[in-house]
C-alpha cells in the first residue's frame, strides 16, 4: 500500500482519466512511494468502462523532474540491494504497464520533464508538450549515465547524433526543439496545451476501442521485427481482434460501402451505431 495516496490522483471527465504526478513542491520527481501509487492507479483504471483516453499531466510547473534524488536513491540505497531492485522494480514495472495499456495515453508536458521522467514520456502512445516545457537528461549533471531506459528512449525517438548531445552535454533543450528532434509528437504554447490534449483525446474516443489496442500493440511489436516477422504477427493481431470485436469491422464496412455516410481516408465510422 502506499503512505501518501495523495501523490498522484486522477479524476475522469468527458470520457479522459486525467492522471496527474501530484508533488508540485518536488517538481513531480517520482520517489518510490509515487512509483507504487501510480501502480495502483493503473490497476484501479485499465478496465473501467466510463473513459476511453488516459492523459498523463504535472501539477504545478513541472511534469517530471525525474527520480527523487534523495528518496529514491541516498534512502533507499542505505537499505541494501534488496530495497533498491524493488524501487526499481516499482519505478520500471508501471512505466512497462503504461506501455501496454488497455487505453491510449497521452503525455501532457507543462514543465520540466528531466532523466527519469522519460521513462513514462515514452510510454504514452502520443507526447504533446508546451512550447515553454523545458526537457534534459540530467544524469550526466551528477555522474551517471542516463539508466532506467532513458539511453533507449532517446535513441528510439531522435536521430543519433541528436541523442548523442542530449545524453553527454546533459543541457536544456524546450518544447519545440523536442518536437524538431521528435521527443514529442508537438509543441504548443502552454496556454493552449490542455485544450490540444483534450482536441487529441477527442479523435482517440471517436475510434473503434479494441482496434486501438491492436494498433498500438502493434506499432511497438512490429518496430523490432523483420518485415516478415512483422506481417505475420499483424495478421494474427488482426484475427485475434476481429475475434473480439468482428461486429465493429463489418459496421466500418458497412457504413462506408451501403450507407456512404463517411470514407475511410477523410474520417471515422460512427461507432455508437454498432452497439445501437
Amino acid at each position: 500500500m502506499t503512505d501518501d495516496p495523495n501523490v498522484a490522483t486522477y479524476k475522469i471527465e468527458d470520457g479522459i482519466a486525467w492522471v496527474s504526478f501530484n508533488r508540485p513542491d518536488k517538481r513531480n520527481c517520482m520517489s518510490p512511494n509515487l512509483n507504487r501509487r501510480m501502480g495502483e492507479i493503473l490497476d484501479e483504471l485499465e478496465y473501467r468502462t466510463d473513459f476511453g483516453v488516459l492523459v498523463l499531466k504535472g501539477e504545478g510547473t513541472a511534469w517530471s523532474a525525474g527520480m527523487d534524488l534523495k528518496e529514491y536513491f541516498r534512502e533507499t540505497e542505505v537499505k541494501g540491494i534488496g530495497a533498491t531492485r524493488q524501487a526499481q522494480r516499482e519505478a520500471y514495472g508501471w512505466w512497462r504497464r503504461l506501455r501496454w495499456y488497455n487505453k491510449p495515453t497521452i503525455a501532457m508536458v507543462n514543465g520540466w520533464c528531466f532523466g527519469g521522467g522519460y521513462g513514462p514520456l515514452f510510454s504514452c502512445d502520443l507526447a504533446i508538450a508546451a512550447d515553454e516545457a523545458q526537457f534534459a537528461l540530467s544524469e550526466i549533471n551528477w555522474g551517471i549515465l542516463p539508466g532506467g531506459g532513458a539511453t533507449k528512449v532517446v535513441v528510439d525517438l531522435i536521430p543519433l547524433r541528436d541523442a548523442m548531445y542530449h545524453a553527454l552535454t546533459g543541457e536544456l533543450i524546450d518544447g519545440k526543439k523536442a518536437s524538431e528532434w521528435r521527443l514529442v509528437n508537438e509543441s504548443v504554447p502552454l496556454a493552449s496545451l490542455e485544450a490540444r490534449v483534450r482536441e487529441v483525446a477527442g479523435v482517440l474516443l471517436k475510434k473503434n476501442p479494441v482496434a486501438l489496442k491492436a494498433t498500438k500493440d502493434a506499432v511497438r511489436r512490429v518496430k523490432e521485427m523483420t518485415y516478415d516477422n512483422a506481417e505475420d504477427y499483424l495478421i494474427r493481431a488482426q484475427e485475434a481482434a476481429n475475434s473480439y470485436d468482428n461486429d465493429g469491422r463489418k459496421e466500418g464496412i458497412k457504413q462506408f460501402i451501403d450507407d456512404k455516410t463517411y470514407k475511410p481516408g477523410l474520417g471515422t465510422y460512427d461507432i455508437s451505431k454498432q452497439t445501437a
